[in-house]
């Protein structure tokens, strides 16, 4: 099965498409390590989208 290409994109609350190092397209923005199949969490108590940057 093919990865999800980097900059693939998901929303707080999706199932996370592609294990790796995922960023928040927002400021003030962090980066966390997510595993595909995890839900993508929230970021400063908010819903954001979340960015692959890098494979795990």
């Amino acid at each position: 099965m093919a990865k999800k290409p980097i900059g693939t994109t998901a929303r707080t609350g999706e199932t996370c498409p592609e294990s790796g190092i995922w960023k928040v397209v927002s400021t003030p923005s962090t980066t966390a390590p997510i595993a595909k199949g995890n839900r993508m969490p929230p970021y400063d108590g908010k819903a954001v989208t979340w960015k692959l940057t890098q494979y795990a």
